[in-house]
């Protein structure tokens, strides 16, 4: 997977962070009082909570550009949606596929985030659609 330079400084800011702030309270621990080192961990505590918190609502309302890249595949009644390249099928009541496949060199299905929907008894595909027989009673 790939990652941006700014994930990569995120993720050696939270890195280098999380390392200080445990030497330093384990250091608060060994060094200083009782009473001083409850308080600090109940504060400190309490911030990464709401850390936490406000990291996982923004993942969760986040969409991704990763290799998925949040790309969303759905159907109506009685249609045939997919992500990638459809190949060789027969779609439909009746419809057959017959003899080899052809020679065509497909492509690499879509990367971009669009979705892919068919709506009622439709055929969407995010990529190629080949050799294949579409619709009732077709033939290939």
């Amino acid at each position: 997977m790939a990652t941006t330079v700014t994930a990569r400084v995120w993720i050696w800011a939270t890195t280098v962070l999380t390392a200080v702030g445990t030497i330093s309270l384990a250091l608060l621990a060994v060094l200083a009082d009782s009473d001083t080192t409850q308080q600090t961990v109940g504060v400190v505590g309490a911030i990464v909570a709401m850390l936490g918190l406000l990291v996982s609502v923004i993942a969760l309302f986040r969409t991704t550009g990763g290799p998925s890249n949040g790309r969303r595949v759905r159907g109506g009644r009685g249609s045939v949606a997919a992500g990638g390249n459809i190949t060789g099928s027969a779609i439909g009541k009746n419809s057959k596929v017959t003899g080899p496949h052809s020679t065509h060199v497909g492509t690499l299905p879509r990367t971009s985030g669009d979705d892919v929907r068919a709506g009622k008894d439709g055929i969407a595909a995010g990529g190629d659609i080949t050799d294949s027989a579409l619709g009732e009673g077709s033939e290939r």
